[in-house]
């Protein structure tokens, strides 16, 4: 069994491309999506690879008890770090009032209290009632337009509630990067935040993605080359997304146990990687911090 579990936050910069190949509908690259809720997810094994990556250029001597030994010799023993799939947990959508809103859900909330108790953290806040209908938005928010939330082109009738608060000022000091570039960010999240019915925030999550189009030129003709025109999607600027981590003792002979593992890497201070397709476009730059209750000092 696991000894140690944490969670990891990632808030995109740039916009992010975690694929699948090629897509059967309008978007000829579509990112990574659940199957029953067709919410955006980067599949645990592309964070881990990721990760792994990170610790080999920073802490060599520590890749095999940490991630197991190459693919080669896969057999010889286990790695003592598992990493789920990173899921979503607030995701913008362009706003009439405050340029832009944080959306949520209170059944991604639910499922962040689940996936939170596994790594063993108690959140101290509240699920809100009311949200079948309403945009429950925090006290002074700045997304209210006579009554309402104007998102994109729909208006949804808001409805304070100090839960919301409650909830902003928890993110803002456990899963938003504490760095001082940030700083606005934390202060500007309560009075952004907006939980949204759920059916409204899945649509906001399927079509509100960035489609960006892309093309190859002929050289010489300078007109675009056959067969180079297609389009790739990506998660916007400013999602957050959470991914479970859960570490064993160490399987290669190192006395590390699950939760050193966890100080292992928090131990790399890694507060930014990239992640996913177009990396030297600039694509994909994302915050990272680690939180976990077994960690010195809670979080890294």
């Amino acid at each position: 069994m696991f000894e140690a579990t944490a969670l990891l936050f990632t808030y995109v910069e740039t916009p992010l491309h975690a694929g699948t190949a090629r897509g059967l509908g309008a978007v000829d690259l579509p990112i990574q999506r659940e199957r029953t809720t067709d919410y955006p997810m980067i599949q645990g094994s592309s964070l881990k690879g990721r990760l792994r990556a990170e610790v080999t250029a920073r802490l060599p001597e520590r890749v095999q008890a940490i991630f197991g030994p190459p693919t080669g010799n896969a057999s010889e023993h286990a790695g003592a770090l598992s990493v789920g799939d990173a899921r979503i947990l607030l995701f913008p959508v362009r706003s009439l009032a405050g340029v832009f809103a944080w959306t949520t859900s209170v059944d991604v909330l639910a499922r962040f209290q689940r996936d939170a108790a596994l790594a063993d953290l108690r959140p101290g806040w509240q699920l809100p009632n009311g949200h079948r209908q309403n945009a429950l938005v925090a006290p002074g928010s700045d997304l209210k337009v006579d009554g309402n939330v104007v998102l994109e082109e729909f208006s949804i009738e808001a409805r304070e509630d100090a839960a919301v608060g409650d909830l902003a000022a928890w993110l803002a000091a456990n899963a938003l990067p504490q760095t001082p570039e940030y700083a606005y960010w934390r202060e500007a999240l309560p009075r952004k935040l907006c939980i949204l019915p759920q059916d409204d925030f899945r649509d906001f999550l399927r079509y509100g993605t960035e489609v960006q189009t892309h093309v190859r030129l002929d050289p010489n003709s300078k007109t675009v080359a056959p067969g180079a025109l297609w389009t790739s999607e990506s998660l916007p600027a400013d999602s957050l997304l959470y991914a479970p981590l859960m570490a064993t003792r160490a399987r290669n002979g190192l006395p590390l146990s699950g939760a050193e593992i966890l100080q292992e890497l928090a131990s790399l201070g890694l507060q930014r990687t990239q992640l996913g397709g177009d990396e030297t476009t600039g694509q994909g730059i994302v915050a990272l911090r680690l939180h976990s209750a077994t960690l010195t000092g809670g979080a890294a």
